[in-house]
């Protein structure tokens, strides 16, 4: 038996909350009582927008509470399905399919974690963030880095936690994570008040540079976000002899491995082979997506 089969659910769920964000952005909570439970940061549903829309639309999982029953996603409207689920009414029914996909594997022996989020790429490092904070394998040390060029989807205020390395500027956080005690900084080439003036990636260069040889050697890499970013981290990652796991976006029609719509160029130890982002993936190590030049 494939690993994704008997794994995937279909669910009709309800939705619970619908918060409206700035430039169109949206997070909706869904009663998705599965998925719920078999999530794993990384994984992703498959929703259907609109009765008239045949084809559903994949969203990362943003966050998941198994005893609740219920998954948080969060999405920008670009085009006929997202404008129809941002319509979404509490109450209202979302027919779904999730969690699908291969999450990402933590590193007990590397417990700095530095999850890196550009985007709609930045539910993924949450889902990341809330699972360490559960997660009493290892003492976990996280850093979320968030990067966006429209405003975040939250309202972002100066951290209470303290980042020794990270830029003294840089002062933003996502408060949710402060109130968890995870420290996170964000950053924009937008302007925006008390963020890092660049790309996320240059945020996270500075803080490894900044890091002793024995900080730096305790540091795995997981990143979401488009592909530019994703191939900055892979680059990242190699100059820091690091080890990185990125979670790939892509366009998806049936989201289970049978179209094979979404499958890209990764490299194997027995060559290069096509995978399927959605049941191979999203999850892939950074070197065999984005490897060295």
């Amino acid at each position: 038996m494939r690993p994704h089969r008997g794994t995937i659910f279909v669910e009709e769920g309800a939705v619970l909350q619908h918060v409206r964000c700035e430039a169109q952005q949206h997070i909706l909570r869904i009663a998705a009582p599965l998925t719920a439970r078999h999530a794993t940061p990384g994984s992703f549903v498959h929703i259907r927008c609109e009765a008239a829309l045949p084809m559903r639309r994949p969203l990362s999982i943003m966050r998941a509470a198994p005893e609740a029953g219920w998954i948080e996603v969060l999405f920008k409207v670009i085009g006929a399905g997202t404008a129809a689920l941002g319509q979404s009414r509490v109450g209202e029914a979302l027919n779904l399919m999730g969690p699908i996909g291969q999450g990402f594997t933590l590193r007990p022996e590397r417990a700095r974690v530095l999850a890196i989020g550009g985007g709609v790429g930045i539910p993924p490092m949450i889902f990341l963030a809330e699972r360490l904070r559960s997660d009493e394998r290892s003492a976990w040390k996280p850093l979320v880095l968030m990067g966006s060029e429209i405003p975040f989807p939250f309202h972002a205020r100066p951290s209470r936690i303290l980042v020794p390395a990270a830029p003294p500027a840089a002062i933003a956080c996502m408060p949710l994570l402060d109130e968890w005690g995870i420290p996170s900084r964000l950053a924009s080439n937008a302007g925006y008040a008390g963020c890092f003036d660049g790309h996320v990636t240059e945020l996270a260069s500075q803080w490894l540079a900044a890091l002793s040889a024995g900080e730096r050697a305790e540091v795995a890499i997981y990143a979401c976000g488009p592909p530019a970013m994703l191939a900055a981290a892979a680059r990242l990652a190699r100059a820091h002899s690091l080890p990185c796991q990125v979670a790939l976006e892509e366009f998806m029609a049936c989201a289970v491995g049978g179209c094979a719509g979404c499958a890209v160029e990764v490299r194997t130890s027995a060559g290069t082979a096509m995978k399927r982002v959605c049941v191979d993936g999203p999850v892939f190590e950074a070197e065999t997506v984005f490897p060295a030049d």
